[in-house]
């Protein structure tokens, strides 16, 4: 079984903890949160060590592990500490908000062979995730097009935006990791163009937009389309589709049911999509945990791993100097 500690319980890291807690071939170490109620709450409701801070979660022999959902600004940081300690590590999104301090955690860690794992959850969505496989097989012929949309369902609070990093960092981030996923080739072009059309007074304050649009474009000419949006009346908003010489694979929203009413009043009438990220992506965390743990137990190197994060950090600063100067980047120009 491996131990694995979860650092930062928020909603995210509680979610983490409770699959750690489900999954046959792990078991949660223990918890620890800067914020004490939080981690007695959690400690007690699933029955676990409380760590007294995040050393001593490092240096406890009794942890294998570690999961980091603690907050952005901490990621880093507690990265370098934990392949110090030579305990493998999931560390969800962003590495940092700075491309800067990115880099200098990778030169940092560089040379070790601890298991670093990036919690791009998108990538373990099995529609997601079969749209790849149809391009990767050669189902849908030569690749030519992919889009993304991805559009939430409500503002966050504006406590929370304002300490984001900005939409691109913060919400296209996923789109971006999911680009190169399904792409199969480094993108060398984005162009991204902004708007304050939701709520424009806070998106002002910000220097932010909670409506964006970009295109990247690779080497070979294959195009991604991205659309993102902070509100979507409707629903949770997740759709991603690749277009071939041969075909197109579609993966679509998931609804609350699979109900479809016809009646005098209307035809093919559907249940509202999902409304909330951790509902939608369920299934997609677990395996994301199980993929966590085959790479620790195999020795082998997580499937989307430090690197990864970094590069979608690179597109988010691109589409950053894109939208800010109108002009398509080139990503060569992005340190």
């Amino acid at each position: 079984m491996l131990r694995i500690a979860v650092l930062g319980v928020g909603r995210i890291g509680r979610m983490h903890a409770e699959n750690i807690v489900a999954h046959p071939r792990a078991t949660l170490a223990g918890v620890f949160d800067v914020y004490e109620p939080s981690a007695k709450e959690i400690a007690e409701k699933l029955d676990v060590t409380r760590f007294e801070s995040a050393e001593a979660v490092f240096a406890s022999p009794e942890v294998d592990a570690v999961l980091i959902a603690t907050s952005t600004p901490t990621h880093a940081d507690l990265l370098e500490k934990a392949v110090a300690a030579g305990k493998p590590v999931l560390c969800e999104k962003p590495i940092d908000l700075s491309l800067d301090r990115v880099n200098a955690c990778a030169t940092k860690i560089a040379g070790s062979s601890v298991p670093i794992m990036l919690g791009f959850v998108r990538r373990f969505d099995s529609g997601h995730r079969a749209v790849r496989n149809a391009v990767e097989n050669g189902t849908i012929g030569d690749l030519h097009q992919v889009v993304i949309t991805s559009r939430d369902p409500g503002m966050a609070p504006a406590a929370y935006i304002e300490m984001s990093g900005g939409i691109f960092r913060d919400m296209t981030i996923h789109d971006f990791d999911m680009a190169r996923f399904i792409l199969g080739e480094e993108i060398t072009q984005v162009s991204a163009t902004g708007s304050r059309l939701v709520d424009p007074a806070l998106m002002e304050k910000c220097d932010d937009y909670d409506t964006v649009t970009v295109v990247l474009k690779t080497a070979s000419g294959k195009q991604c389309t991205i659309g993102n949006s902070r509100r979507a009346v409707y629903g949770y908003d997740q759709r991603v589709e690749a277009f071939g010489s041969a075909g197109m694979a579609i993966s679509e929203n998931r609804t609350l049911n699979h109900l479809r009413l016809h009646t005098e009043d209307g035809t093919d009438r559907a249940a509202p999509l999902m409304n909330f990220f951790i509902d939608r992506y369920a299934d997609a965390f677990a395996a994301e945990i199980s993929a966590f743990v085959d790479a620790v137990e195999q020795g082998k190197a997580p499937e989307v791993g430090f690197e990864d994060g970094r590069q979608a950090l690179l597109l988010a600063e691109a589409a950053i100097r894109s939208a800010a100067e109108g002009r398509t980047v080139n990503t060569s120009e992005i340190g």
